[in-house]
């Protein structure tokens, strides 16, 4: 039986829109992260100097990103070997688990349903499962920002750039999309643990922070040239974005948020706390509008847009 890896991508995506990552089942994320988490004790414990612990990283980043790569290959692999229809299934499952749409349109609600209902201090607890500031202070419309940043700079991480990759996979037939979609989600989730530049992270994380950085550069700006169509007002949007994303550290995040920002009509950015200390943040696009819960559905819808345009354009070309 041969299957096309436009199959692939297409079950995948509706698997994640209709089922996601269910809590209770297991996740290639949560394998990733028991093995930075129990790297990076190893190294702290072992290595003081900036240089071996900038080797350690380096060496984690590489490893992880590719053994993740090929250890989804080798499943895939095996599962054909069983079967053909086990190997579909399983890259099925797999490919969907890379994928982050749903997900965040049921942490949005999660946090929006209560604040809708006016139990702020519900929201406040449930946001804080999402974001890594102080949430017991927030007011309606800080939880509200709070909510539309998270989703609109995950919409490219967790969202778009694996399909991206998952997409530039499926070009190459010994490679397939698994592989890849699994390496960057690899490179993602070390970001997220180690990519820091607060110690005890500063040395260790710096490799991966680079390497999620650079892997995500062309997505993003593929993601703003999206947003920029879907809204409308294409050259507003990419002039919001020249003029405040480079005000944000991040080389990519800041650009994902003020384009969702410009073609929303909001702003985003500010100040945030975090363990009570507070921080600026860049401040993304015009204040035309007050954050509501309608602009945060709007940003799950343009994604979902945007993701739907990607996959159909891949699928097209596949045909050709």
């Amino acid at each position: 039986m041969v299957y096309h890896a436009e199959l692939v991508l297409i079950l995948a995506a509706l698997l994640d829109y209709e089922i996601g990552d269910p809590w209770n089942w297991w996740h290639p994320v949560q394998g990733m992260g028991w093995l930075i988490s129990r790297y990076t004790h190893l190294s702290f414990k072992m290595f003081k100097s900036a240089i071996a612990l900038r080797l350690a990283g380096i060496c984690l980043g590489i490893g992880l990103v590719l053994g993740s790569g090929l250890a989804g290959w080798l499943i895939v692999a095996a599962a054909k070997q069983i079967h053909p229809i086990a190997g579909l299934t399983t890259e099925i499952i797999l490919l969907a688990s890379c994928f982050a749409g749903r997900s965040l349109r049921d942490a949005a609600n999660d946090v929006l349903q209560p604040l809708q209902a006016g139990d702020l201090k519900q929201a406040r607890l449930r946001l804080s499962r999402y974001v890594g500031r102080d949430t017991e202070n927030l007011s309606e419309s800080e939880v509200l920002r709070a909510m539309l940043e998270t989703v609109t700079e995950n919409a490219t991480d967790g969202v778009m750039a694996p399909l991206f990759y998952a997409i530039a996979g499926s070009m190459i037939p010994a490679i397939a999309s698994v592989p890849l979609a699994l390496g960057y989600k690899a490179a993602s989730t070390l970001d997220s643990m180690v990519g820091y530049r607060d110690q005890p992270y500063t040395h260790l994380g710096w490799f991966s922070a680079k390497l999620d950085d650079i892997l995500t550069w062309l997505p993003c700006r593929l993601v703003v040239l999206t947003l920029s169509i879907l809204s409308g007002k294409p050259r507003y949007v990419w002039r919001i974005c020249w003029r405040d994303a480079p005000q944000d550290p991040s080389p990519n995040s800041g650009w994902s948020e003020a384009a969702y920002a410009a073609a929303l009509g909001v702003q985003v950015g500010g100040t945030n706390w975090y363990r009570g200390v507070a921080k600026q943040k860049a401040l993304l696009g015009d204040a035309n509008q007050d954050i509501t819960p309608g602009h945060i559905f709007a940003a799950l819808h343009l994604t979902r847009q945007g993701f739907i345009i990607w996959l159909a354009i891949a699928v097209l070309a596949r045909w050709r």
